[in-house]
């Protein structure tokens, strides 16, 4: 299988210097080929990325969305014919359309090779000027692209990296957004956020998900689980979808007391809950739910920079009280203001907070029910 990165990017945004970082950091045991496509007649570029041992071929006879229909497709099919490559990089010209380039590359697609990632490559400092004075290039490429990769963070101040994330958020807002200096960050931290392609919130929804399924699952007499303490034995007797003896152990009622139970009325597993319902189905469900069915997420990017101090207050509120919804479960990767980077995961009571590597962004994530998202992004100082 050959994967194939597109790695586009507006004039000077630092796409080349990407490139060579992912090369050395983490693509150096693969079999790799750059197409690159210059606007204008020499290919600048070409000879120090030659000094890695990776095969180029330029393609200099005009922009690549002047040339998709002919010398581009062509050299892409060559390129595969020819070198069977594990990975190929296409870093498209500055000026050209994304949407173009991931139009022609698609041509190609089969069994055999597979887009793997569609990246933008965006100057911090200029986005709004870019998006000003050169939208239809500009936006495109962010509009297009899975992951928004920010060059030069490291020379703006917090706010004005905020508002720049906000703009390309407004652009595209399921985007991964890399905010931290390339410095600091591994290019296979770089990579693997490339090809997941998923939003912090979204792991943690699944990882979250995951836990659920493997916790509500099918009980029967022997079960050993847990998941129901029964100190007596008792008969029930329904109209439920399904039948209930003296061995059943559903959790639909909780009971101290030895007794026989009786229901005339219409309840089903899979009635209608509302804020009143006092059933119990819900907590022992076996159906299989989508995750907006059970609770909602909150998450978000940021690069504000915590102290110790003001992030365990927050999570304090979160862990142990009510005040900005019923919380779940809450997960955050986020800059200290010493230079470090705080790890913080946090159930029902429960808050932990570890120190470690630095991420591609700040980032946040909370799941519940009955979220209170303004309180909390105030809290978390993202509002």
């Amino acid at each position: 299988m050959t994967k194939i990165d597109i790695i586009s990017g507006f004039l000077g945004a630092g796409k080349t210097t990407l490139i060579k970082k992912l090369i050395s950091d983490g693509l150096n045991n693969e079999k790799l080929v750059l197409i690159e496509n210059e606007f204008g007649e020499i290919g600048i570029d070409g000879g120090f990325l030659k000094d890695s041992g990776i095969q180029i071929t330029e393609m200099n006879s005009g922009c690549i969305c002047c040339s998709l229909v002919g010398d581009f497709g062509v050299a892409l099919e060559e390129v595969l014919k020819t070198y069977n490559p594990d990975r190929i990089i296409i870093e498209p010209s500055g000026v050209g359309k994304l949407s173009d380039v991931i139009t022609a590359v698609s041509k190609v697609v089969n069994d055999e090779v597979k887009i793997n990632s569609l990246v933008a490559v965006a100057d911090a400092k200029k986005c709004k000027m870019y998006i000003k004075n050169f939208g239809e290039f500009f936006n495109n490429q962010i509009e297009s692209a899975k992951t928004v990769i920010l060059s030069r963070t490291q020379l703006l101040s917090e706010d004005k990296l905020n508002d720049c994330v906000a703009q390309l958020k407004e652009l595209n807002p399921s985007a991964v957004v890399v905010t931290t200096p390339w410095d600091d960050i591994t290019g296979e931290q770089i990579l693997s956020t490339m090809e997941e392609q998923r939003s912090f919130a979204q792991q943690v929804v699944e990882e979250h998900m995951a836990h659920e399924h493997e916790h509500h699952h099918e009980h029967d007499e022997n079960c050993t689980c847990g998941c129901h303490d029964h100190d007596h034995e008792h008969e029930h007797h329904h109209d439920h979808d399904h039948e209930h003896d003296e061995n059943c152990t559903c959790g639909c009622h909780d009971h101290d007391h030895d007794h026989e139970h009786h229901h005339d009325h219409d309840h089903h597993h899979e009635h209608e809950h509302d804020e009143n319902c006092t059933c119990g189905c819900h907590d022992h469900e076996h159906h299989h739910h989508h995750a907006d069915e059970v609770f909602t997420s909150w998450g978000v990017q940021t690069t504000h920079k915590y102290t110790k101090e003001e992030l365990e207050v927050v999570l304090d509120k979160l862990a142990n009280t009510t005040e900005l919804g019923s919380i779940l479960r809450a997960k955050g990767i986020v800059p200290s203001a010493q230079g470090e980077w705080f790890y913080f995961d946090l159930t029902p009571g429960e808050v932990e907070i570890r120190t470690g590597a630095a991420d591609i962004s700040g980032k946040l994530c909370v799941i519940g029910v009955d979220l209170k998202e303004d309180e909390i992004a105030k809290a978390f100082k993202v509002a």
